[in-house]
């Protein structure tokens, strides 16, 4: 009991000294700490007073930089505006000693328009004067003369001038008659020499075009798939051409009859594609016949822009050049038009070159005169009229319009190229063997047949063919039906019958075709 009591209390003696010498040993930590702190502090605080001094003088010598920097910046702009000003003042200094020069000048001279005014004015008086006396003078001449030949002045002078002028009129009239016959001479020679220079100078094509074209062949084996099964072929062929196929005993040949070159030309290439192709049935011959008018377009594009390279004729809008290249595929009068065209161009440049006018606006008038006969649509105006009319709308010169919708006296001619080309074209087709009349009248009336049929609702194309002696009309399925079609039939053949004439008889086939087409995917 004794030794616990004894253990005890010498535990907490030595708990009581252990916490007064950790107590003591805490202070004197303490106190180390505080002062390394307050010797940090002062340091941290001379360091930041440091830096603050540095800063302070690199911001005083920035800010004198800057001052320096701007006060030269504006010493230059002061020491600018300052010479700018200078220079002004002696500008307006040269312009007050110039001006001040101008005025003494100026002064200087109305001195002496004041003193050369005032000797021209005794001058003037002095003629004046002079004038007074020659004119007493006058009247007392004119007075004497009076008693001598007892008559006035006024009498004598008008007798004298009608003496004179009814001797004037009668030497003028008789040398007027002169010139004038010999004038008629003159002219009548002058005109006949440069119409036959013109026409001598010209070398001209007096080839004709037929209504034929011969297709040969490699061999005669080659009729028979052109024929077809049951001719299904040919007929296709002629439906998507309108130009009459003539297959018979002609060895490696093949005739394609049309009034209208363009289809035949037509129906010449559709038929050489397929020859060469192999395939040929009505489906393709629709397809290679419709590629070839495309072609067929392009080359008559092609045609025009070589002719007016060729006629040196520029700046002409490019529908009057397809039109002059459509002339190639047409006729007047059974001569192609576009020789003719060509022809009665170089004529007009020939003969306005013989007089001494413009020949390039002569050509372009020749080269166009006939464009009316080639337009995309059928009108009832005339060739020339039409023509005039697309020559205006395409921008043509007023000169080259008269002179196209003049050539037929159809209008008034204005300018003196119109009776040239009016001649020319004469010139032209009055040529031996140019134009055959039969040929035009029988193309004329294969026209006026399909134009016939084409009148009627749900026609879709109509070709006459056969010379003339049928004409094939397409209708549409849709809105033709086949009793119909018999009676269309025969309503455009009492048409014809008494409305147009014609040699011998005229059959009209009515084709209706169904297709049903589908595809198979």
């Amino acid at each position: 009991m004794d030794s616990t009591i004894i253990t005890v209390i010498a535990a907490i003696v030595a708990l009581l000294i252990g916490i007064i010498a950790g107590k003591i040993i805490f202070n004197k930590n303490t106190a180390k700490l505080v002062e390394d702190a307050e010797a940090q502090a002062e340091r941290i605080i001379k360091d930041g007073q440091t830096q603050a001094e540095t800063l302070k003088e690199k911001k005083l010598l920035e800010a004198k930089e800057k001052f320096l920097q701007l006060k030269s910046e504006h010493e230059k702009d002061v020491f600018q505006r300052t010479q700018k000003l200078t220079e002004a003042e002696n500008r307006t200094k040269q312009k007050e000693k110039e001006l001040s020069d101008k005025t003494q000048l100026a002064q200087k001279q109305v001195q002496e328009y004041d003193v050369k005014k005032q000797n021209l004015d005794r001058q003037l008086e002095v003629v004046s004067k002079k004038q007074e006396e020659l004119g007493k003078q006058h009247e007392e001449h004119i007075k004497k003369l009076e008693k001598v030949a007892n008559l006035k002045a006024e009498d004598a002078k008008k007798e004298l001038i009608e003496a004179i002028t009814n001797e004037a009129k009668t030497d003028a009239m008789a040398h007027v008659q002169e010139i004038v016959e010999e004038a008629k001479l003159k002219a009548g020679k002058e005109a006949k020499r440069i119409i036959i220079q013109t026409i001598q100078r010209t070398a001209a094509e007096t080839a004709i075009e037929n209504a034929i074209t011969v297709f040969n062949l490699e061999s005669d084996d080659i009729k028979g798939q052109i024929i077809g099964r049951e001719g299904r072929n040919i007929r296709a062929l002629e439906a998507a051409t309108g130009v009459d196929l003539v297959v018979d005993d002609t060895p490696e040949a093949i005739i394609l009859s049309s009034f209208d070159p363009l289809r035949r030309e037509i129906a010449r290439l559709s038929l050489q594609r397929l020859v060469q192709d192999g395939r040929m049935h009505p489906a393709r011959i629709e397809e290679v016949v419709e590629k070839t008018r495309k072609q067929i377009e392009e080359q008559v594009m092609e045609i025009g822009e070589r002719t007016v390279i060729e006629l040196g004729v520029h700046g002409l809008h490019k529908e009057l050049v397809r039109m002059v290249g459509r002339m190639r595929f047409r006729s007047s009068y059974g001569q192609n038009l576009l020789m003719h065209s060509r022809e009665t161009a170089n004529l007009c440049a020939i003969m306005a070159a013989e007089l001494g006018l413009n020949p390039k606006l002569a050509k372009r008038a020749g080269l166009l005169h006939d464009i009316g006969k080639v337009p995309d649509e059928e009108t009832e105006l005339s060739h020339a009229l039409l023509g005039a009319k697309l020559a205006e709308k395409y921008g043509e010169h007023p000169s080259v319009v008269n002179a196209i919708g003049a050539h037929h006296d159809e209008m008034e001619m204005q300018y003196i190229i119109s009776p040239i080309i009016q001649a020319c074209d004469a010139i032209s087709g009055a040529r031996p063997g140019a134009r055959r009349e039969i040929m035009q009248s029988f193309i004329q009336r294969i026209k006026d047949l399909e134009t016939l049929a084409m009148g009627y609702a749900g026609v879709e194309k109509a070709y006459a063919i056969q010379a003339g002696r049928e004409l094939r009309v397409m209708v549409e399925a849709e809105k033709v039906t086949d009793s119909e079609s018999e009676k269309l039939s025969f309503e455009i053949a009492d048409k014809i019958q008494k409305e147009m004439q014609y040699p011998g008889q005229i059959k009209v086939t009515v084709i209706r075709e169904k297709r049903a087409v589908n595809i198979a995917r």
